[in-house]
């Protein structure tokens, strides 16, 4: 199922196609080709989850000076997924497109190996998860589902539990009340009832560096910028083992419950070479 959605002059060829098999899994598809000069800061390229009066939709920007071929490698109607391919300059992007619980989504993928949805939805587990899966799961077909024997998940985060771990000191002081986790770059934390962090580094976030900064650069900006004092920065730690407990809130999900302290892990769609030009994960 091949679609070339590229032609100069402000087309996009393949759209009753593309439309066709999106339709088939329940959704829609806007592609287009937008002019690219003088433009990069009024849109930004790349697939995103749009809204219009009948819904979402998955919503497609293509530069104009910018050759893109689409094909949709596989088709799981049964599970409203399917795999998208796009070459651009010479290389490969791969995108799981879907629904998820409430809304859709499209997350790129890691990995050469990945040739169909079952095989996407396995490259976006954390190693550890899939770790968790071999030792824990004897039904292959609860692998992927939201809540089994290896973990909880609710979004691209995954929650495995830790029944054996058990804190030998007074952790009152250290477990962080109504804490969001966030991947950055604007997305809509889940904020988790209580969080407890180990080791990792410190780093200061505000909404103008959602991704942190270290210390040295933190004092740096408040330096250079005075009016920055008052961005509203907290204290957060990244590389660092992170468990959280009790519910899980987030506005796009069902609220989680979390029996006991689970270790957190978010799913792999940022190391994917197509992350750049993902727009919405949630």
């Amino acid at each position: 199922m091949f679609l070339d959605l590229y032609e100069k002059g402000n087309k996009c060829m393949g759209n009753e196609l593309l439309e066709k098999h999106f339709g088939r899994i329940g959704a829609r598809v806007s592609v287009a080709t937008l002019p690219e000069p003088g433009w990069r800061n009024r849109y930004r390229f790349g697939i995103d989850i749009g809204t219009d009066r009948r819904g979402e939709f998955f919503d497609i920007k293509i530069s104009e000076n910018d050759l893109v071929d689409y094909e949709i490698v596989d088709l799981r109607k049964d599970l409203r997924h399917l795999l998208l391919l796009g070459r651009r300059g010479g290389g490969k992007e791969k995108f799981l497109c879907g629904h998820d619980e409430r809304h859709w989504f499209v997350c790129a993928v890691p990995g050469r190996s990945v040739t169909n949805v079952v095989t996407a939805m396995e490259a976006l587990q954390p190693a550890f998860v899939r770790q968790q899966i071999q030792k824990n799961i004897k039904r292959t077909r609860t692998r992927f589902d939201r809540r089994n024997e290896a973990f909880v998940r609710q979004g691209e985060w995954f929650f495995v539990p830790l029944p054996e771990m058990d804190f030998k000191t007074d952790l009152t002081n250290q477990i962080h009340r109504n804490e969001p986790i966030s991947r950055g770059f604007g997305s809509k934390p889940h904020v988790c009832a209580e969080v407890f962090r180990s080791k990792g580094e410190a780093v200061w976030v505000c909404t103008k560096y959602p991704t942190g900064v270290r210390r040295e650069r933190y004092e740096e900006i408040l330096k250079s910028n005075p009016k920055a004092a008052r961005w509203n920065w907290r204290m957060m730690q990244i590389n660092a083992a992170v468990y959280a407990r009790g519910t899980v809130r987030h506005p796009d999900h069902k609220t989680i419950v979390l029996d006991g302290w689970h270790q957190i892990f978010m799913n792999t769609g940022a190391e994917a070479p197509g992350a750049r030009n993902v727009v919405f994960l949630d």
